[in-house]
């Protein structure tokens, strides 16, 4: 199965260059990034051995729709995506936080929850909660940027006393995050999906906060669906999930989870298969648009072709 796993262009005024668990970032100048969606996949920040068919197609066009339709809550850093793997963008000093917002007790904070911790990044849970059950009202559980290793949780209390970040700039952050996941929220349910968690990433450009990175696509969100939720709730059965947390279990099932000395198991061509699969049913449903596959066949060439074109737009701009 073609996959796309790594690039190594060199482009006219590129200053810079990073690779990240599933993207490829070129700087230019201190003033833009190409950021290149590969089909690399990552689990417990652990990038797996195998690449997913489609999936930095599928990441790019999931974030670019949310990013244009969101806009209107705050600026974000999209200026175009003129390849179906790749956006260009104005660049930002990030924040050293991700904002994790979460709607349901689900995933690592379902892990958490049972193993009788309550309280979250300052946020006290009360005892008798159960797995995927809905909070009252969102929560945000910020966590730190690890270039290497794993994000840790921290509370907005930590986050001001060890400067981070200045009181200012963090609740604008929160209020953000809140508003994007509303708007999230209220997209999935028009396709019947529930948005169950997610994570945005914010920096700041000339003294403006802009929404940097992806958004609500499947890497950094949960979904469930919304007529299959209440009876698998009620029957305390697993939810059916458009996100790579079965990935995830999957993992866990063959006894891995990133830690040292363990080693990934195999994915046959079915798991990548059925992944790729999961992946394009999320975008077709949340955009609800058919999922054209790109060609292949000359990736690379078709990638750097287009991306040298636009950049030559952007000289002369």
């Amino acid at each position: 199965m073609d996959t796309f796993i790594a690039t190594e262009f060199q482009f006219a005024g590129q200053t810079g260059f990073y690779r990240g668990k599933v993207r490829d970032v070129y700087y230019f100048e201190q003033e833009f990034l190409a950021m290149i969606a590969s089909d690399r996949i990552s689990a417990f920040d652990v990038v797996l051995e195998r690449g997913i068919p489609y999936k930095g197609q599928v990441l790019n066009q999931i974030a670019s729709y949310f990013l244009d339709a969101t806009a209107d809550i705050v600026p974000n850093w999209k200026l175009a995506t003129p390849d179906p793997v790749v956006t260009v963008g104005r660049l930002c000093e990030p924040f050293p936080l991700e904002m994790i917002v979460r709607g349901y007790l689900s995933g690592s904070a379902w892990r958490t929850y049972k193993s009788g911790i309550r309280e979250i990044c300052g946020v006290k849970l009360p005892d008798g909660m159960r797995e995927h059950q809905a909070f009252d009202t969102p929560i945000i559980t910020p966590t730190t940027k690890a270039k290497e290793g794993h994000d840790e949780d921290i509370s907005p209390e930590m986050i001001l006393k060890t400067g981070l970040m200045n009181a200012d700039d963090y609740f604008a952050l929160e209020k953000y995050a809140q508003a994007l996941f509303a708007r999230g929220s209220e997209m999935a349910a028009q396709k019947g999906l529930l948005l169950v968690d997610t994570k945005y990433e914010f920096g700041k450009a000339d003294g403006q906060i802009y929404l940097i990175d992806e958004i609500n696509t499947p890497d950094s969100s949960r979904y469930f669906y919304a007529t299959d939720y209440p009876l698998l709730f009620e029957k305390g059965l697993p939810q059916k999930q458009l996100s790579k947390e079965f990935v995830r279990e999957w993992l866990m099932e063959n006894d891995f989870m990133g830690k040292s000395g363990q080693k990934q198991p195999f994915m046959n061509d079915d798991f990548v298969k059925s992944v790729s699969e999961r992946y394009i049913e999320l975008y077709e449903i949340i955009t609800g648009r058919t999922f054209e596959r790109s060609d292949v066949s000359h990736l690379s060439e078709r990638i750097e072709t287009n991306l040298k074109n636009y950049l030559a737009t952007l000289k002369k701009a």
